[in-house]
């Protein structure tokens, strides 16, 4: 399988850590570029201020408690936005809360998966995230 460039939008290092060492058990390279605010996380996209270089990402990884725009805001503007709605955008956060997951879905999310508490189950859950979106689903291409 090819590898997929990941943007993980997360603000937790504990998390960041844990899913960057869970991508790294997996077998394929991954690039995955790490974005800790919502705000930053639309430039990254939009090729904006610090991130002029910045490549489109193949699948989006986004939290929903973000400090400066949370989550939900990230994806309203992905799947609003022409050029980027067709990238993937897994919610994986802690929150379990319906309305949450319900404003995800109402926002075109992919999918939604609340996050393990426990270590192990957490890197389980993000390996199973790499299975599928790399191994098994077909990602959409693009034109740089």
């Amino acid at each position: 399988m090819n590898a997929i460039k990941i943007l993980l939008i997360e603000d937790n290092e504990g998390d960041i850590l844990l899913t960057l060492e869970a991508f790294e058990e997996g077998k394929i390279f991954n690039t995955i570029e790490v974005i800790r605010d919502g705000e930053s996380a639309i430039d990254y996209l939009e090729k904006r201020n610090d991130h002029i270089r910045a490549s489109r990402p193949d699948l989006i990884l986004l939290d929903v408690n973000l400090p400066k725009k949370n989550g939900h805001e990230v994806l309203k503007y992905v799947k609003q936005t022409e050029h980027l709605k067709s990238i993937p955008v897994i919610m994986l956060t802690t929150s379990s809360s319906q309305s949450d997951i319900n404003s995800a879905y109402s926002n075109y999310a992919n999918c939604y998966i609340t996050k393990p508490v426990e270590v192990e189950e957490f890197i389980e859950a993000v390996s199973k995230i790499e299975d599928f979106w790399i191994n098994i689903v077909q990602l959409p291409t693009y034109k740089q």
